[in-house]
């Protein structure tokens, strides 16, 4: 009897699909008339719902399920959202076995990684959202308008099968920045050449710039993963792409491993000859931003590199003198060049990615939701927060934020940029409101500078299981041998030998694979 039972049971999920009835009905999400033109609402059917797996917001006072900007849009699209949100930090542990289940899956899922691999593609658990365009206005009008980061999004097989969030990527970007007043102080101006920086920091390591009667300064304070940013374009490097910091296109158009280059040797060089006078120091490769703003703290700290955000935001602050002016703060200069004419390297545009679950009975519904979310006046809310609480907006069209937004904890409580649920785009207009107006102003500067980095491409299965076998013992040695090259262990004069073993170690077939990977990302910008 419990085995014809289970029989039975079976058939009966087959027969429903094991989703609360039969696809088709579920699939009835509004009236036969009803036309969605990307506004609001998705539907005019009531108590339609939608399950969504997500993020919770980073700071622990903050539920996002009850913020009111995430609140709005469900109104907004007059459908309930059923949210399972897992906190950031674990996220990817948490919701990876999930996925690899497939078992009981929400209608959306804010994936665990931007699946360069396309390993959630292969499997068909991610709907391909190109072939409901028709109900995609936003989102499709939004595609065409970006070319770049559509080509990122077109997977190999020519769909498209996330929708994601965005940041900024010429503003706030990683930059150099100085300590005016020490500047001010050494009677000199900010660097623009790495000869002109070297004298800088000689001139703090040999003098009291603090005027605490001790050489305690630490002229150069920059985390080890920063150097390369900082440095490295100097040398016509630019280290970074979204795969594992090295491939980049050179001036030329073709596809280099920055790390295996005679450019990189000088970049070496360059740094060993900093350690070997104490300008870069010793423990370099530890060193935390906790460290750095206790530095600025202290007025022990001369220069850092770091996202232009931390500029007035987090170091400037730091400093017992500053006075809101930048001539008492932590200001942002020029790229420094040497060889190459110097450049600072942004960031791909894409940040994260939201998928329609595949196998759910509700597809539609869903594309429209995350169209939705996508709509010009959301984005507005998403960066700005709500009119007349938050900001507030001129007869010319001018926004301004609240002196209640100026509390970033009512902010946060309020859902300001909510990307771990929504597809939000970062801001510069909002992001300029929140800074000093000098702060604002170094930005524009600064970003005239910006290079982009290595894009954001799929990888196919081949290239994937390739790059899996190679790259990690590559980017290790890499790793390991510029401590070994910066610190002396081991001398330039074996960088030849260093150059044999990352050919032994099969990064010639890693540079065809890149290669082949660029060119499809262009023709698909191309076309």
């Amino acid at each position: 009897m419990r085995k014809a039972i289970f029989v039975l049971l079976a058939v009966l999920c087959l027969l429903t699909s094991c989703s609360g009835g039969d696809s088709a009905s579920q699939e009835a999400t509004a009236s036969a008339d009803f036309v969605y033109d990307g506004n609001g609402p998705i539907t005019d059917l009531e108590g339609q719902t939608l399950s969504v797996l997500a993020q919770n917001s980073y700071y622990t006072t903050v539920d996002l399920r009850s913020a009111e900007i995430v609140k709005r849009v469900q109104e907004g699209a007059n459908v309930t959202i059923d949210w399972t949100l897992v906190d950031p930090v674990n996220y990817i542990d948490a919701v990876s076995p999930m996925l690899a289940s497939g078992v009981d899956l929400p209608d959306i899922i804010l994936m665990p990684n931007l699946d360069e691999n396309q390993s959630y593609i292969t499997s068909g658990m991610v709907e391909p959202l190109d072939e409901h365009f028709d109900v995609m206005p936003n989102f499709s009008a939004w595609l065409d308008a970006n070319p770049t980061i559509k080509a990122s999004l077109t997977a190999s097989d020519g769909h498209i099968y996330y929708v994601p969030t965005t940041n900024v990527t010429a503003n706030y970007q990683p930059v150099i920045m100085y300590n005016m007043k020490w500047l001010s102080d050494a009677g000199l101006e900010m660097p623009t050449t790495l000869d002109e920086f070297v004298e800088m920091l000689r001139y703090y390591k040999s003098h009291d710039m603090n005027g605490n009667g001790e050489l305690d300064e630490v002229p150069l304070s920059v985390q080890d993963e920063y150097l390369m940013y900082m440095f490295g374009p100097a040398f016509g490097l630019n280290f970074i792409s979204t795969e594992g910091s090295g491939f980049f296109v050179n001036d030329d158009g073709v596809v280099q491993y920055a790390q295996a280059t005679p450019e990189y040797k000088e970049y070496l060089s360059f740094l060993h000859d900093l350690y070997t006078e104490g300008l870069l120091e010793i423990e370099y490769t530890t060193l935390t931003r906790d460290q750095i703003i206790e530095r600025f703290a202290q007025d022990r700290a001369g220069v850092t590199f770091d996202f232009s955000w931390q500029m007035s935001m987090t170091y400037s602050p730091q400093l017992p003198y500053y006075d809101g002016t930048p001539e008492t703060g932590v200001v942002g200069g020029v790229p420094l060049s040497g060889p190459h004419e110097g450049f600072f390297i942004g960031r791909n545009a894409i940040g994260s990615i939201f998928g329609v679950n595949a196998s759910s009975d509700k597809i539609e519904l869903a594309c429209k939701w995350l169209d939705y979310a996508m709509s010009e006046a959301n984005q507005v809310m998403y960066c700005w927060g709500i009119e007349g609480l938050s900001y507030v907006e001129d007869e010319n069209g001018n926004r301004t934020f609240t002196e209640q937004a100026s509390d970033n904890t009512w902010l946060q409580g309020l859902g300001i940029n909510p990307a771990q649920v929504l597809p939000a785009h970062q801001s510069v207009e909002s992001t300029d409101a929140l800074v000093p107006a000098w702060h604002a102003e170094v930005d524009k500067m600064q970003a005239q500078y910006i290079q982009d980095p290595w894009p954001f491409i799929y990888a196919t299965e081949e290239e994937s299981m390739t790059a899996s076998m190679y790259m990690v013992d590559i980017q290790t040695y890499v790793n390991e041998m510029a401590v070994s090259f910066v610190t002396g262990t081991t001398p330039l004069s074996e960088y030849d030998a260093y150059l044999d073993a990352l050919d032994r170690m099969n990064l010639p077939e890693m540079l065809e694979i890149r290669t082949a990977q660029y060119e499809r990302f262009s023709n698909a910008l191309e076309n």
